[in-house]
């Protein structure tokens, strides 16, 4: 199945400029310049990933990216800002875009940032799909799952549970509590971990990680403002303990 972006920006021209380089790499677009419709329509089509410009008319790209986060949880999002606003960028990944691009920006920049969150997109399907050899395959346990403590990750159910309850993730969140809980105790700054989550590196970006830590503790942790679990190691990163998630 072809991968399909809904673009949506109230700038035509670059709107236009962003459709005529995904299509470069096969991507099919939809464009849509009002908050409302934008945010019923990727309510009701099935998109691979949304680009969210922030100022629309009508209905701004966080409120769309909100609405989009509560009724689609795994929906792949990247949010397009202005260059200086910092508190719009931080706003966006609290409220659950898994990326964000600062205008202007880089057309191959773009193009990799969609390509990264497309692969994750991609590989969720493949999972749910039936295998014919699935009868030959050795137990889920030996190669999807990972246990550490109370936490469990299946892969192949692309589940995360701690105890007996499961966690509501985004699927970035997902990919980066899975990474930690296949590393535990070691730590991580955050260069490392965009470079092996998001799938590249960018000095000006750890608010990306800030932000899905953050959110992550909150459905992890009994105290989000004193984690056990994702713990900071202070002028170096981020780690998951292995006590802390008993």
């Amino acid at each position: 199945m072809t991968d399909s972006v809904l673009i949506v920006e109230d700038d035509i021209d670059i709107a236009n400029l962003i459709r005529v380089n995904l299509m470069e790499l096969g991507i099919t677009t939809e464009h849509e310049s009002d908050g409302k419709k934008a945010l019923k329509k990727a309510l009701t089509k099935p998109f691979s990933l949304l680009l969210l410009d922030i100022m629309l008319p009508s209905l701004s790209g966080l409120d769309i990216c909100n609405e989009v986060r509560k009724q689609k949880p795994e929906q792949a999002i990247i949010m397009l800002t202005a260059k200086n606003s910092e508190v719009d960028r931080v706003l966006g990944l609290e409220l659950g875009a898994d990326d964000y691009m600062a205008k202007p920006f880089s057309i191959r920049e773009l193009q990799a940032r969609v390509r990264s969150q497309l692969r994750k997109v991609n590989l969720i399907k493949q999972r749910d799909l039936p295998k014919v050899d699935d009868a030959f395959k050795q137990p889920p346990n030996q190669l999807d799952n990972y246990k550490i403590g109370q936490l469990t990750i299946d892969d192949k159910l692309h589940r995360a549970t701690l105890g007996a309850h499961e966690l509501d993730l985004t699927s970035t969140e997902y990919d980066l509590l899975k990474h930690f809980v296949k590393h535990p105790e070691q730590v991580f700054s955050r260069a490392q971990l965009l470079e092996s989550v998001w799938g590249y590196g960018h000095s000006g970006y750890e608010h990306t990680v800030n932000s899905h830590i953050n959110r992550l503790r909150a459905k992890l942790e009994v105290n989000p403002t004193d984690a056990q679990i994702i713990q900071t190691v202070w002028g170096v990163g981020y780690k998951l303990s292995a006590q802390g998630a008993n």
